[in-house]
């Protein structure tokens, strides 16, 4: 597979590139530093949607996301990646997720269960979440 960006993203050690992700909105992802196995959590959106004039009329549309080109919102990780390179940094797919609430709720779950806000070898900074009963999967009683 020819990869069309530097340091891909990875999922269950196979490179992902567009095509596999036809059928998502998103992902929820780790980045770890491989030079101090510091990592994050977070979660992108693989598409956007903006407003276009269409013969006089507004008209939806979605355009890809930067995913391709993506490391996370901190800045203390973003200061890390441009002092270190991005190839100091594995950036790895935890789940993909077919809705925008799921993405979010995933997001925060991992989050919690890691204990980022209370180690020190995450990046992340904030845990901020809005999300309802319908964004939660069902779970087999």
């Amino acid at each position: 597979m020819e990869i069309s960006y530097e340091n891909p993203w990875i999922y269950n050690g196979q490179i992902v590139d567009s095509g596999v992700l036809e059928n998502y909105i998103g992902f929820v992802y780790n980045i770890t530093n491989l030079t101090n196995d510091k990592k994050y959590i977070g979660k992108k959106l693989l598409k956007f949607s903006r407003t276009k004039q269409v013969k006089g009329k507004k008209k939806k549309i979605l355009i890809e996301s930067d995913w391709k080109n993506y490391y996370g919102s901190s800045k203390e990780l973003q200061a890390d990646i441009t002092e270190l390179g991005i190839f100091s940094f594995k950036r790895e797919i935890l789940e993909f997720c077919k809705t925008k609430g799921h993405c979010n709720y995933l997001e925060a779950k991992l989050q919690f269960n890691h204990n980022v806000l209370e180690r020190d070898d995450y990046y992340n900074g904030w845990i901020s979440v809005k999300v309802g009963r319908s964004h939660v999967p069902k779970m087999p009683t």
